[in-house]
């Protein structure tokens, strides 16, 4: 059973990108957004859900999920659109955390490894985990992808693409603002982009190409992707190298009443280890010409930076089963 119009989320106001508690810290943040008590995203029983599209009509889409409290919430252009209920990986076949993109979608899949159907499959590593359609008993109790209800999944999968991240964390830290571009964007780039004509200029060939941009301090490389496939990577210079960047995510906001911003927001399956990212972590990273030309031909309003101290390889994974970015397929 599915219901759109629970008290606490119609007195919602909206709030930016990545900008909500999740893990332990959760209940509190919506409590402080909407004067409700935190308890109403635990009254979600397993199936149900709340989709408000016609809050943000447009705009770049991010998707977080919950493991601790078996929740999804669905932004669009920095608005929550969406919660739902979901299932997680059960103990033996748990669900990865990390930041990932959407490898592929299908309306009609079957699990190769299990012979179970999987619709509206969104595929998040290549390994086998993905957004799907599944069984919701109210725990974790999937081989590993995130199961969500039917109604809810075929919502999501309307709005999402191909390069979509998704943000799958045990903890992360409350969500900051950085004014600051940092070398990566560049204050020039910033104010160009701004313009009418800067705006056309920093958009990529497709207004719907979904860019994203990872820094691996392990690896010294800056690497471009777009719609999840590399299109461009070199040198990274990092300042102090020895020093962590952390495990964050900077997500471009442009061209709204707020002006021009990075939303920051730190992660780690472990909660105890989240960073909180500020402008000094992108003060740090600078990167050879030919990498800097790419990101800037490419930057956009929903552009994702992530930043790394492990290195970039497929399926990339600390000791607490953190993956960073999965490659696309070769």
């Amino acid at each position: 059973m599915s219901y759109r119009e629970p008290a606490w989320l119609t007195r919602r106001s909206a709030i930016s990108l990545l900008g909500l508690g999740m893990g332990l810290c959760i209940s509190r943040v919506l409590a402080q957004d909407s004067g409700s008590s935190g308890d109403d995203i635990d009254s979600l029983q397993p199936g149900q859900f709340t989709w408000h599209p016609e809050r943000a009509p447009k705009g770049p889409v991010a998707i977080i999920v919950s493991i601790p409290k078996q929740r999804v919430f669905v932004y669009r252009n920095g608005i929550l659109i969406g919660v739902s209920t979901c299932s997680t990986g059960k103990p033996g076949h748990s669900t990865p955390a990390g930041v990932f993109t959407i490898l592929e979608k299908a309306k009609t899949h079957t699990s190769v490894k299990y012979g179970e159907p999987m619709p509206d499959m969104e595929r998040l590593t290549w390994k086998g985990i993905a957004l799907h359609v599944g069984d919701l008993p109210g725990y974790p109790d999937s081989h590993g992808c995130v199961h969500l209800p039917s109604e809810f999944a075929d919502d999501l999968y309307a709005i999402t693409q191909v390069g979509t991240p998704v943000i799958i964390a045990g903890g992360h830290t409350d969500p900051a603002s950085v004014a600051d571009p940092g070398p990566i964007l560049g204050t020039a780039a910033k104010e160009e982009m701004e313009s009418e004509v800067g705006q056309a200029m920093f958009s990529p060939s497709s207004p719907d190409a979904v860019t994203s941009i990872l820094v691996s301090r392990a690896d010294k490389k800056i690497y471009v992707l777009q719609n999840a496939d590399i299109v461009a990577e070199g040198e990274a210079n990092i300042a102090n190298p020895s020093q962590p960047l952390g495990s964050n995510v900077f997500v471009w906001r442009a061209g709204d009443a707020k002006g021009s911003a990075w939303e920051a927001m730190g992660f780690h399956a472990d909660p105890a280890l989240a960073t909180t990212p500020n402008a000094d972590v992108l003060q740090r990273i600078d990167g050879a010409p030919g990498v800097m030309d790419a990101v800037r031909a490419r930057i956009k309003p929903g552009t994702v930076l992530i930043t790394t101290d492990l290195p970039a390889t497929p399926d990339t994974r600390s000791g607490g089963n953190l993956v960073v970015m999965d490659s696309p397929r070769k």
